[in-house]
């Protein structure tokens, strides 16, 4: 049976929001005097697009997976040690640093 993953169109969308948002803020920061950086043949710093092939979308959505069940699965046991019902924000938190230094 395959594990239920994110959808990659989703993931996709997401990171092009991201993109375009860095994109917007790093030309608001360098201001708009008109002079492009030119990083290749033929293609300019500010004009080209950024995209990501589809076995890189299957990637992050299964890392992605993976790191919310670990975080569910940890806050789970902080939860279930201090005899809470359900899982908490306050639990959410006290795994987190950890989390993010094994990822």
């Amino acid at each position: 049976m395959e594990e239920v993953t994110f959808d990659p169109g989703l993931i996709q969308a997401i990171f092009k929001h991201i993109w375009t948002r860095r994109a917007l803020e790093r030309e608001k920061n360098e201001g708009n005097d008109g002079t492009d950086c030119e990083v290749g043949t033929g293609t300019l710093k500010k004009t080209r697009t950024t995209s990501a092939n589809s076995n890189a979308l299957k990637l992050s959505c299964e890392l992605l997976r993976i790191f919310i069940t670990e975080a569910v699965q940890r806050s789970a046991m902080i939860a279930e040690a201090e005899g809470a019902g359900k899982i908490e924000g306050t639990h959410l938190e006290r795994i987190l640093p950890q989390l993010l230094l094994d990822f």
